[in-house]
């Protein structure tokens, strides 16, 4: 099924930026990274890894700026950091963007996502992608990832386009109009290359439920 069924309230991207979720979820993408959530690969990837980085702030900065305190003592140190990496690093994706538990960004430079933008859990983005707005049309609006979805180098993503679960965007692509659940797509305009989907693409994939924690899913029909 389409992401149009995604819960988007207390879901994988649910709006809650208490800091023991906000934690849940830093913890979920390093897994995705590292295979572990242990400190030492905290440490690791966070100074040599920007992709992790930059989403560690970026899930921080979004708890600061929902907490009443927190919004006006940290946040703005949290908001400059995140604007130094995206200037650093070529990573455009604001703090309040809606983004499920492992979320791995493969590389980086010139990743662009507008922040109406949803993003299921376990998705790929890869160095190049954008997630655009369409101002007019009958897709006006942001795209809507669904769980598992990989992003290739390259590939634009515009207007309130729904990408299924388990889907792939081919590199250089550029998507203006709904893509199946399990579809490869690739081409300007993209169409329907397999029904192959993200299938290799995705590994160390976490539970989207946060009542267990994001846990890792060691089987791949989990």
């Amino acid at each position: 099924m389409l992401t149009q069924n995604i819960d988007i309230e207390s879901g994988p991207i649910s709006r809650d930026r208490s800091l023991r979720y906000t934690w849940a979820l830093i913890s979920s993408d390093l897994y995705r990274y590292a295979g572990n959530r242990r400190k030492r690969s905290f440490l690791r990837h966070y100074l040599f890894t920007p992709g992790f980085k930059y989403s560690v702030i970026m899930r921080l900065c979004g708890c600061m700026k929902r907490r009443p305190v927190m919004r006006y003592m940290l946040y703005p140190f949290f908001k400059l950091l995140l604007l130094r990496y995206r200037y650093k690093y070529g990573i455009a994706i604001p703090e309040y963007t809606r983004i499920g538990p492992g979320f791995f960004i493969n590389r980086f430079g010139n990743i662009m996502v507008n922040g109406d933008a949803i993003i299921g859990a376990n998705c790929n983005i890869t160095h190049g992608s954008m997630l655009g707005q369409m101002n007019r049309g009958p897709h006006e609006g942001s795209p809507i990832l669904g769980d598992g979805v990989f992003l290739a180098a390259g590939c634009k993503v515009i207007g309130r386009v729904q990408i299924g679960d388990r889907a792939a965007v081919g590199a250089n692509a550029v998507v203006t109009k709904d893509v199946p659940e399990g579809a490869a797509v690739g081409g300007i305009p993209a169409r329907i290359l397999s029904m192959n989907g993200s299938e290799g693409y995705i590994n160390r994939r976490v539970d989207k439920d946060y009542a267990t924690g994001f846990r890792p899913i060691t089987s791949p029909d989990s």
